[in-house]
């Protein structure tokens, strides 16, 4: 029961993680209507703006997230200024094109800086534990990262809801058009949800450090996470992102234990499917016609 416990509670802190890189997928989606395949290698920018950060400045990873969000909101919303936004207005695979030749751009051109050798941060605390009860204890990085992640969702969760500006965002993710007869500045917006899905995902990046290592093609590995994440939950929902990346990191958890560590990635597939075949929409969106 102990490890079951322990696999579980270590499934969710690390979910919690992966939802922010769904988060930042899927605001992206719901206001811009594009798909961001270089979304992982946005995250892959965050870690080694903290390994930076760590290695040459000493700043702790957690802390380096006040540094990393700012930097990778201006970094996004000046990508989308300069090359999503001429886009927008064309066909899929266009955009598609273009996502995927910026997750290639960005991900040699720091392979080209730092080689492919692997990078990681070492602290004190990297392999640190809080005992919960006599037989459980979880990982203090992952609780930590966990809470930072809960702050931040909620934060955004209320700028969404309650902020003329996040309204404005959800406004445009619901009918552009309608949202652009009714005077709001559409184009502000998508610079804004592409900003604050590329900060969301540079601050996973920071929160993941403590306990994982990069390189330069990692990203290809969490944009499609992101990916399973997002229609998890279901396209444009930030709570189904949510609570897709927590089910994730669950189903890791408890594969890598009770299977193999090697097919904990056919457990996410395959509870992808289940939920692709008995409810296309994910488990919180919306059929749209």
């Amino acid at each position: 029961m102990s490890i079951f416990l322990y696999s579980l509670i270590s499934g969710i802190l690390t979910g919690g993680v992966y939802a922010l890189i769904g988060i930042g997928l899927t605001l992206i989606f719901g206001v811009m209507r594009i798909i961001n395949f270089a979304h992982g290698d946005l995250m892959m920018l965050g870690m080694y703006g903290t390994y930076l950060l760590s290695t040459f400045l000493g700043v702790d990873p957690f802390v380096s997230v006040l540094l990393v969000f700012p930097a990778m909101f201006l970094f996004g919303g000046l990508l989308q200024k300069a090359l999503i936004n001429r886009m927008l207005t064309s066909v899929a695979q266009n955009q598609i094109l273009l996502t995927i030749g910026l997750g290639l751009i960005l991900s040699n051109t720091v392979m080209l800086i730092f080689t492919s050798d692997y990078k990681t941060v070492t602290t004190s605390y990297a392999s640190s534990t809080l005992k919960l009860s006599e037989n459980v204890s979880v990982s203090a990085p992952l609780l930590v990262a966990f809470s930072i992640t809960a702050a931040i969702t909620a934060g955004l969760y209320w700028f969404l809801q309650k902020t003329d500006t996040g309204q404005a965002i959800r406004a445009t993710a619901q009918d552009r058009d309608a949202a652009r007869l009714m005077g709001i500045n559409v184009s502000r917006m998508s610079i804004l949800a592409f900003g604050l899905g590329s900060a969301l995902a540079g601050t996973a990046g920071a929160l993941l450090m403590p306990t994982t290592y990069t390189f330069p093609q990692i990203g290809s590995v969490f944009t499609l996470k992101a990916f399973v994440i997002t229609v998890l939950g279901g396209m444009g929902s930030v709570v189904g992102a949510t609570l897709g990346g927590i089910l994730i990191g669950i189903a890791e958890s408890l594969s890598a234990v009770y299977i193999s560590s090697g097919w904990k990635d056919v457990a996410v597939f395959v509870l992808f499917l289940l939920v692709l075949l008995f409810k296309p929409s994910g488990l919180l969106g919306k059929s749209r016609t």
